[in-house]
């Protein structure tokens, strides 16, 4: 019998049932249609379906099974319908066991659905495409967000978000895209794209580029889910363990990050007891899985790296008691696996917590002047440094240069606010105040 539910619970039930189903829904029906615009067609109008029934018979004991049979029925009633594609329709019938057959619960076929989940993220992040478009596809197809969701996550309107999704989708049907899992090298260097693509959605849910959040919780929450199933699909991968670790110990801090008047608050100023202590748990322990098969020569990269970094701050119980040292010896490893501009000013914040500011100003001599132009992040972390080193001037004319890169208005004010402390310092002669700065790894 399907179970009851109250009217203001329904919109809640319907919502979570898409998302935990939609990438099952779209990648069987894909696997069957061959045509992927289909099956988000078909999968969409089995939540329509959905909206209308639902509130009137409740939620099914098994909400996927009942999603999966509309979908399938509504594919076999198009393919009846175009004439020219009887052969389709056959091909659907066999996959659905006959159009009058009981669709098996979907708990009978967890491998087989969770294969055709594992497909639809690869194909998501297909290297014909963009990683903005990879992200944004991903978010669509595997998240199950909606095109609007999407594009108010990345602040643009939702008709360029639009194009932007089916811009992918005809680059996919251009290029011929397989709906199959690659192999060999091809599975190697596809499993990195679509690891990146997590990593930068979860970058953009817990430190936002733009506007006035400073976070978007739900965007970090999609990648740490998604990251949690990729290690279900590769589970001996040091790597993929290293990323879901990495995020886990990330997310662990979020609580932590906002004040109760809604003001960003960093690491180092930070409420350890409000890091949630069940995410570090779990990040530590998946991290510890990693460490293992590190210790028996498997190969280790970037993301096992940060992930490594960011547990020296989750063991630490206060931030005096971090092991800088360690963390600049970890970023110089890093810097040598993954060489990259966002590294080097991360490792210059590790050296100069672990050496003294004037360690962290040599590293960032190093780079190149061009590098980061852009962002918020050279200057920001120039000016910690200059500040730490009591050279407060310096300090407030770089810490306005980065408020006048950044294009989020919670790491503005953070900006505005320490140069300003840093001028008024200058002024004064007086000593000033401890950074803040988080020197997140590997996080932007």
């Amino acid at each position: 019998m399907p179970a009851q539910t109250s009217s203001e619970n329904l919109d809640e039930a319907i919502v979570t049932t898409w998302r935990a189903e939609s990438a099952r829904l779209v990648g069987a029906l894909t696997r069957m249609t061959r045509d992927l615009d289909l099956a988000e067609d078909l999968a969409q109008d089995a939540l329509v379906a959905a909206l209308e029934q639902w509130p009137v018979g409740g939620v099914p004991e098994n909400p996927g099974a009942w999603l999966m049979a509309v979908a399938k029925r509504r594919g076999v009633d198009h393919f009846r319908r175009a004439d020219t594609l009887r052969r389709k329709t056959a091909e659907l019938e066999h996959a659905r066991g006959g159009e009058e057959a009981t669709v098996p619960d979907l708990d009978d076929q967890v491998d087989s659905i969770e294969d055709d989940v594992l497909r639809l993220i690869f194909l998501s992040c297909h290297p014909a495409l963009t990683p903005e478009s990879r992200a944004a596809l991903t978010l669509r197809l595997v998240g199950g967000l909606t095109t609007s969701e999407i594009a108010r996550a990345f602040l643009v309107s939702e008709s360029s978000m639009g194009q932007r999704i089916s811009r992918a989708k005809k680059t996919l049907v251009t290029t011929r895209a397989q709906f199959e899992l690659p192999t060999g090298p091809e599975r190697t260097a596809r499993l990195g794209d679509v690891m990146a693509v997590i990593y930068l959605i979860f970058n953009e849910g817990y430190s936002a580029t733009a506007g006035e959040d400073w976070m978007r919780p739900a965007l970090a929450d999609e990648a740490l889910r998604l990251a949690r199933m990729l290690v279900g699909f590769a589970p001996d991968d040091v790597e993929v363990l290293g990323l879901q670790a990495l995020l886990e110990i990330q997310a662990s801090r979020m609580p932590a990050r906002l004040d109760s008047r809604g003001e960003p608050v960093l690491l180092e100023a930070q409420d350890r007891s409000r890091w949630d202590a069940l995410l570090v748990r779990r990040g530590l322990a998946v991290l510890g899985r990693a460490e293992q098969l590190a210790s028996q020569g498997a190969a280790v990269g970037k993301y096992f790296l940060q992930a490594c970094i960011a547990a020296e701050h989750a063991r630490a119980g206060r931030a005096e008691d971090t092991n800088w040292r360690r963390i600049a010896a970890l970023y110089d490893v890093l810097a040598s696996a993954a060489p990259g501009a966002v590294v080097e000013v991360n490792r210059a914040v590790a050296h100069g917590r672990a050496f003294g500011p004037d360690s962290g100003l040599a590293v960032l001599s190093g780079l190149d002047a061009g590098a980061l132009s852009d962002s918020p992040l050279l200057p920001s972390v120039r000016g910690d440094l200059l500040e730490r080193a009591g050279l407060h001037a310096q300090a407030a004319e770089a810490f306005t240069e980065a408020a006048g890169l950044t294009s989020n208005e919670g790491e503005r004010a953070v900006l505005q606010r320490r140069a300003q402390e840093n001028l008024t310092a200058s002024r004064h002669g007086a000593a000033g105040q401890d950074s803040t700065g988080e020197g997140d790894p590997g996080l932007s």
